[in-house]
């Protein structure tokens, strides 16, 4: 998702007061926090804010990618991806921040900046960098070069170093409302029944564009009857598997984790007994832990769809027993 999906963040308001009055007192923080869930547009405002931190008046500012402006993100996984994306193919992503990453913008901060006196880090997201990688990179927040600021995008400050937090303000970005989401979907152009994605992505327009995209109702409402009529005979199961599609992409599957994670979270924080909201914690946490299996464990499709089903019938019998 990029600013050009939605010209309009509603919930970016407070942080660009907070923003410009920063910039127009007499000194200016050198670290900055952007704090929120995923999906609420943190780094179309890190890129925006850093656009208006590097423009000094009467200096021209290119259109597209600044000089100024350095983004680290996920590289390249490994070296075979590396080959593929010096040759412009499509390659597979690293799932942290590297320390190699951060040497090599502390290699491009020992000179000035190209245009102006400015130079703006962005980190994305920065809760994905390794220990080592976050000690790194205290160091230059501890000493900044002169002119350089950094910026923060994290969905988890809490996996931030408190050193790291200690040195940077925090910009907080609230959940959105489901009637601010339905409006940013129209304005994206989505024009199918969003009433589940809205509900499933609790506040966040990257969670409900995604499901929206995906068309995802109908499985939320199959999860639905897994957790609340249970499953004994796996016909729920097997049309939930059928539902997701024999060749779902990582992305659908992505999707579908995300769904289930928020379906089943809801439910936990409106359950009436805690044996009830202990199976549906405990559901949780195992859907988050195969989600993250299953990029690199190379599940057979149709074997993971059960899967995730199972886990869903398990809540349901444990709600069950927790009621008799």
């Amino acid at each position: 998702m990029n600013a050009r999906t939605v010209p309009n963040w509603p919930n970016h308001d407070e942080a660009w007061q907070e923003w410009k009055s920063a910039m127009n007192s007499a000194r200016m923080h050198h670290g900055w926090i952007l704090a929120g869930k995923k999906g609420l547009g943190k780094l179309a405002f890190a890129q925006a804010a850093a656009r208006e931190l590097v423009a000094e008046d009467g200096i021209p500012q290119p259109p597209g990618e600044h000089p100024d402006i350095l983004t680290v993100t996920y590289g390249p996984k490994d070296k075979k991806a590396q080959s593929a994306f010096e040759a412009g193919k499509a390659y597979e992503l690293a799932r942290s921040i590297r320390i190699a990453q951060i040497r090599e913008m502390q290699r491009r901060l020992t000179v000035r900046p190209t245009l102006g006196a400015r130079r703006v880090v962005i980190i994305n997201p920065a809760d994905d960098m390794e220990r080592a990688t976050s000690n790194a990179l205290l160091k230059s927040l501890e000493e900044p070069p002169e002119g350089t600021f950094f910026i923060l995008v994290t969905h988890r400050p809490a996996r931030l170093l408190p050193t790291i937090r200690s040195r940077c303000r925090i910009l907080r970005f609230p959940a959105l409302t489901d009637d601010q989401l339905a409006k940013m979907l129209t304005d994206a152009g989505e024009r199918s029944d969003f009433d589940a994605a809205i509900c499933a992505a609790e506040g966040s327009f990257g969670a409900a564009l995604q499901f929206a995209e995906q068309d995802l109702g109908p499985i939320a409402a199959q999860i639905d009857r897994l957790l609340s009529q249970g499953d004994r005979d796996m016909t729920g199961r097997g049309e939930l598997s059928r539902l997701i599609g024999p060749r779902a992409d990582r992305e659908r599957l992505s999707a579908v984790f995300e769904l289930a994670q928020s379906i089943v979270a809801n439910r936990a924080r409106s359950s009436e007994g805690p044996r009830q909201r202990a199976a549906l914690v405990e559901a949780h946490s195992e859907l988050v832990t195969l989600a993250g299996q299953a990029p690199s464990y190379n599940f057979d499709t149709g074997l993971l769809c059960l899967e995730i089903g199972t886990l869903l019938y398990r809540a349901h019998v444990a709600s069950e027993h927790a009621h008799g």
